[in-house]
């Protein structure tokens, strides 16, 4: 069925059935080669709700993590609810741990929203991605420093700090992440 007979409107799903229909009536083995290659371009062009990577993590990319942790952390920063929580977590070990797992997990989740594990100019030594290390660096960083400069953190109590820095950064990060993957206007 033609794309014109279906609605008057095509969309990505469709034009990959064109081509799914159009491999099976293609000769040789070089032309459906040709068709499924044509397939798989489609696919990496498909628009996504979350936008696209660029080749690596880069200052741009830094800059769109800074903001959308910035973004996110000021409530966090501002908000006396998260200095109760880092005293909660502060007496129970296993919790910061599940905290810092949970957070990680929903860093991980956003940018695999965007296949961040196939852009190859992103990995370091070919397994571990910068641009995972960057967003999680900008966030842990920013919320260590504004939670410090700000005054909302004591420092003589490590553990009830550290504490209330973490539940600042895991929403910073998730910020971060993000920032660095919406589309760019």
């Amino acid at each position: 069925m033609a794309v014109s007979e279906r609605d008057s409107d095509p969309d990505f799903r469709d034009a990959i059935e064109e081509l799914e229909e159009l491999e099976e009536f293609v000769d040789s083995a070089e032309e459906r080669e040709q068709v499924r290659e044509a397939m798989r371009t489609l696919e990496r062009a498909r628009p996504r709700m979350f936008g696209r990577l660029r080749d690596g993590f880069d200052s741009r990319d830094a800059g769109e993590a800074l903001v959308g942790s910035f973004i996110f952390g000021i409530p966090m920063i501002v908000e006396g609810g998260t200095l109760e929580i880092g005293v909660y977590l502060a007496t129970r070990p296993l919790f910061v741990g599940v905290t810092l797992l949970f957070g990680l997990a929903l860093v991980l989740g956003i940018l695999r929203s965007v296949e961040f594990e196939k852009v190859e100019e992103d990995l370091l030594f070919g397994v571990i991605s910068i641009r995972l290390i960057g967003i999680l660096a900008i966030s842990g960083g920013a919320a260590l420093i504004l939670m410090t400069i700000w005054g909302r953190v004591d420092w003589t109590t490590p553990r009830v700090a550290a504490s209330q820095t973490l539940v600042t950064a895991v929403v910073m990060a998730v910020g971060a992440s993000l920032g660095d993957i919406l589309p760019e206007a």
